[in-house]
């Protein structure tokens, strides 16, 4: 299924506020269409109206766990998009109950309202028998969404980069203050990181038609690099000499568990699992043209973009010249 992405057209995102929900309205905007950005705290969302023209966008207040609010964004809209996610749980923001039950509970007013499309944010590495209760909340939710929405286009990301990501910035910073950086199960896990601009082309594409109905697309950039070459990148991007020292799985599990206690960990139990399994885009994927290839998309590599916002965590900033 598809829609006419125009000045007629009203596309309701949730969790458009965030991360990669700021890309897709910006993308979106590019096209005419009207979008109600459904968010928890829809006062922390005006950044994101000068992205379009008056009246354009417009932040409402829904929650997930709750139908009648995911209801009520809904209404009137010709398509709907998932983007809702958590890296960790706390308080009442479990795994399960946002990427599993809140999926399915915005599939299911997508059909009720006859959208015209649904297209819902998920991750490669979703799998019901991983270790990983974020990878089987996120399977869970694929789930649900196919069973409520089956022409529905599901978005499978590596790890996505930009200048507000939680990957490259996050390890920038350490670089900053450690005189080391860990690499957890010796650094052989590998990515394939997607630049979030082609994360939201894609979110564009399946909107208007070019993705298969009920087809789940797997998003990878240009470059498969292990957990080791990608610290070593941020290292010569940042300008930095930092040992890298490899840490047993084992130690990194008994730190996990140590920072638990913490309301926001720097690492979690959970994502240790995750670093367990390759995080890139499967063979069957490629063989169905079921990634950015398929959708004529140019994948962008990290080396276009990082530098750009890695430079402030030089020692001098874009000044820098030598290796600290």
């Amino acid at each position: 299924m598809a829609i006419a992405l125009n000045s007629s057209t009203l596309v309701t995102i949730y969790g458009g506020s965030g991360f990669i929900g700021r890309y897709v309205v910006r993308a979106l905007a590019k096209t005419g269409c009207r979008m109600r950005i459904a968010v928890r705290r829809p006062d922390l969302a005006g950044h994101l109206q000068p992205m379009g023209g008056v009246g354009q966008i417009n932040p409402v207040q829904a929650n997930l766990r709750d139908m009648d609010s995911v209801r009520l964004a809904a209404e009137g809209a010709d398509a709907l998009v998932n983007l809702v996610g958590i890296l960790y749980q706390h308080g009442r923001q479990k795994f399960m109950a946002v990427q599993a039950e809140g999926a399915g509970r915005v599939a299911q007013v997508a059909a009720e309202i006859g959208a015209g499309a649904f297209v819902h944010l998920s991750a490669i590495g979703a799998d019901p028998t991983s270790k990983s209760l974020y990878a089987r909340s996120k399977a869970a939710g694929e789930d649900a969404v196919m069973k409520a929405f089956p022409s529905a286009n599901v978005i499978r990301p590596s790890i996505v980069f930009g200048p507000e990501d939680e990957f490259f910035n996050r390890f920038a910073a350490m670089a900053r203050i450690s005189p080391f950086l860990p690499l957890i199960g010796g650094g052989k896990t590998e990515f394939q990181p997607v630049f979030v601009g082609d994360v939201a082309k894609t979110v564009v594409a399946a909107l208007d038609g070019q993705a298969s109905p009920g087809t789940a697309y797997e998003l990878g950039g240009p470059e498969v690099l292990s957990f080791k070459a990608l610290m070593e990148y941020i290292l010569m991007e940042t300008r930095r000499h930092r040992l890298l020292l490899p840490m047993p799985m084992w130690l990194a599990k008994l730190q996990a568990m140590a920072f638990s206690i913490l309301p926001h960990p720097p690492l979690t139990l959970d994502q240790l699992h995750l670093l367990e399994r390759d995080n890139v885009v499967g063979e069957a994927a490629i063989a169905q043209q079921r990634t950015l290839a398929g959708l004529d998309i140019e994948p962008v590599a990290i080396e276009t973009i990082v530098p750009t916002y890695l430079e402030r965590f030089r020692p001098k900033g874009q000044f820098s010249r030598s290796f600290a």
